[in-house]
């Protein structure tokens, strides 16, 4: 089983990650690891503000690392900003039976009210070193996203006022539609 976490910056991708390994002992990738691997060893001239660009050239990567752990027999979950709206094209069928996506997106009602809560629990997995959080582009990314969502027939977690963050509650949720939406390995 490969379970994919995408969506913007910020909404908690990582801490659900967590929860999901701690749930099922499937480890984690975060592609966050994968960026800085290839901005610190040159194999990119791309930089930490260039997300967009660094989405297209992560994913083909990625993509293989997910083929790999599938033809392994090993389940894995993989989670960041970088997992694109097409991101099925890069799979034939018997890959994507065994893989399950969804990403993660806040409303800009949950963003405006509680942008300093987000703030707050930015540090809770990783030390994020130089994290200036700009709440308009956090909400442009979550509003793109989730148009990717819609577009792509992707599911969309979204944390709004109504249902609020509870990444224990998410993980649950995930894991459930998960095994219910794919063949295990």
């Amino acid at each position: 089983m490969i379970i994919l976490l995408g969506g913007s910056s910020h909404v908690g991708k990582t801490l659900i990650a967590q929860k999901l390994m701690e749930k099922t002992m499937i480890p984690y990738v975060s592609l966050d690891h994968l960026k800085m691997a290839f901005i610190r060893t040159g194999q990119t001239d791309l930089t930490t503000e260039d997300d967009y660009k660094m989405r297209y050239f992560l994913w083909p990567f990625a993509a293989e690392m997910i083929k790999t752990a599938i033809e392994n027999n090993q389940n894995m979950i993989v989670e960041g900003c970088y997992i694109p709206g097409e991101w099925k094209d890069s799979f034939t069928d018997d890959y994507l039976s065994k893989i399950y996506c969804t990403f993660i997106t806040m409303s800009e009602e949950y963003l405006r009210k509680n942008i300093s809560a987000v703030i707050e629990k930015a540090c809770v997995i990783e030390n994020r070193i130089d994290d200036e959080v700009d709440l308009e582009r956090l909400i442009m990314c979550s509003k793109e996203f989730k148009a990717d969502c819609q577009k792509y027939d992707i599911p969309n977690l979204e944390i709004t006022l109504e249902t609020k963050y509870d990444a224990d509650r998410f993980a649950d949720q995930i894991l459930s539609e998960a095994r219910a939406g794919i063949q295990t390995c």
